[in-house]
């Protein structure tokens, strides 16, 4: 229970949660839980510390509430981004349809989407309808992904974001540097340049936690895009 009273976003979410009701954006547990897709039993734990809130929730809470993503993961004293939002604004404009400023230039891909950022991140509508958020001194079209697993444990954990810079076919790589390589599947993973003399060029991805993960291969003809990881943000406490 403590890494849950200690992790800075849930810390966050409880001001977050005490703010809304005292501008009457929200009427108690039962109805955040409501616009989160969630139930009253679930608020009520993550907000004693039970819990973690998850990155689906977060998604709802920022793009309904107009939520500055900087301030939940503690970088940013600003709650909003753009002043107070009305309750008007809330209730009459569609989801994807507000504008609350702010550059925004980090797309967040959730670990539900995954699946789909694999098979469609060059399609202009399924990257539009993912979060958007900004970071001090992050600049540039950047991507952020929800780690789901251990594999790369410690150095990036379960429900971590590791925030990317997409790379170039030809742009060099670093061997044992962390990157997110996207297949079928998108994994985060230490990296190895290898030639195969029978399938040519490929790739040795490594787990950080390679007692359990065993690094496999994979053919440079089968990635469909290599992302380099620049910082990671994370909800765990340092000890």
């Amino acid at each position: 229970m403590g890494s849950f009273l200690e992790n800075v976003v849930n810390q966050r979410f409880r001001k977050v949660f005490n703010e809304l009701e005292r501008l009457n954006l929200i009427k108690g547990k039962s109805d955040i839980a409501k616009k989160l897709g969630t139930y009253n039993h679930v608020i009520n734990s993550i907000l004693k510390g039970q819990r973690n809130i998850t990155v689906d929730q977060l998604n709802k809470l920022f793009d309904i509430y107009g939520l500055d993503a900087n301030f939940v993961f503690g970088l940013s004293d600003d709650m909003f981004l753009a002043g107070i939002p009305g309750r008007d604004d809330i209730q009459t404009r569609p989801l994807g349809e507000r504008s609350w400023g702010g550059r925004q230039n980090i797309t967040l891909v959730p670990n539900r989407a995954l699946a789909g950022y694999a098979l469609e991140h060059q399609d202009s509508g399924f990257m539009d309808d993912l979060p958007k958020f900004s970071l001090p001194s992050m600049d540039g079209k950047l991507l952020a992904f929800e780690i789901s697993g251990d594999s790369m444990y410690p150095t990036i954990t379960n429900g971590d974001i590791v925030v990317c810079e997409q790379l170039e076919r030809n742009d060099p790589l670093r061997d044992n540097h962390v990157y997110v390589i996207v297949t079928d599947v998108v994994v985060a993973k230490r990296i190895q340049q290898m030639k195969d003399e029978v399938s040519g060029p490929q790739l040795r991805l490594i787990s950080d936690n390679n007692t359990v993960y065993k690094p496999y291969e994979v053919d440079l003809t089968d990635i469909r895009q290599i992302l380099k990881v620049k910082c990671r943000l994370t909800s765990h406490a340092i000890s």
